[in-house]
């Protein structure tokens, strides 16, 4: 690929598969932007309510209400073992069936949110039955509830245990905002896909490839930093 001029039109970029423009490049990039912010609001209503509603799952899993344990070991199960893909299309083209309709975000968020909090549920439920069953016992020969136990002694080194796993799980996430393109939302993909149709060049899916990898290599290191942060359990 190189660059070079056209007589009136400036700078173009050419390759294999065509030319084009330097501004059209720019305009291409700021479209591809706008869906980077949709993908970013999906992404962080994911987290900030998905993390919390993970734990409370995790935590009734673990509580000794059976039929509490039975409904929680339903959920995960259903929307661990089912296709993101496929909740997204039952929530925004199934649901309306029935009379319940939500705009392409909503529906988004609401799918998302439950599907990661079902993964969210057994990484937490996994990390805090890690924990050696003596360090209840301490807690308690100090005199401490079980709420007190879990929220000073347990959750804290749980979180230790439990980092890579969501670390992993967050870098996944970022990844599988692209299939909100499916059901038409402005994403990243959908407007790389538009402006790759438009102006038949392959640079938006290089934009977009970009984006991604940034956006994935931030939160890699948000996660490193935090693991840090907790090494004093070693």
């Amino acid at each position: 690929m190189h660059q070079g001029f056209c007589r009136g039109r400036g700078p173009v970029i050419s390759g294999k598969k065509g030319r084009i423009k330097l501004n059209e490049l720019i305009s291409i990039t700021q479209y591809i932007l706008q869906g980077a912010l949709i993908s970013l609001k999906i992404y962080v209503v994911t987290i900030v309510f998905s993390l919390p509603l993970g734990m409370l799952c995790a935590m009734g899993k673990l509580s000794r209400i059976a039929p509490l344990r039975w409904l929680l070991e339903v959920y995960t199960w259903v929307f661990r073992g089912t296709p993101l893909l496929l909740q997204l299309f039952f929530v925004y083209f199934g649901l309306p069936v029935i009379g319940i309709e939500f705009s392409k975000e909503m529906a988004a968020y609401i799918t998302f949110v439950i599907n990661y909090a079902a993964y969210f549920t057994e990484i937490f439920r996994a990390g805090i039955q890690s924990i050696d069953k003596g360090q209840y016992e301490a807690a308690k020969a100090l005199g401490m509830d079980y709420k007190l136990t879990m929220r000073r002694i347990i959750i804290p080194q749980a979180i230790k245990v439990i980092l890579p796993p969501v670390g992993n799980e967050a870098v996944t996430l970022i990844k599988d905002t692209a299939l909100c393109s499916a059901i038409s939302l402005g994403d990243i993909l959908r407007n790389a896909k538009s402006m790759v149709n438009s102006h038949v060049s392959v640079s938006g899916y290089i934009i977009a490839a970009i984006l991604y990898l940034i956006m994935t290599f931030v939160i890699v290191n948000v996660f490193k930093s935090i693991e840090k942060r907790f090494a004093y359990y070693d």
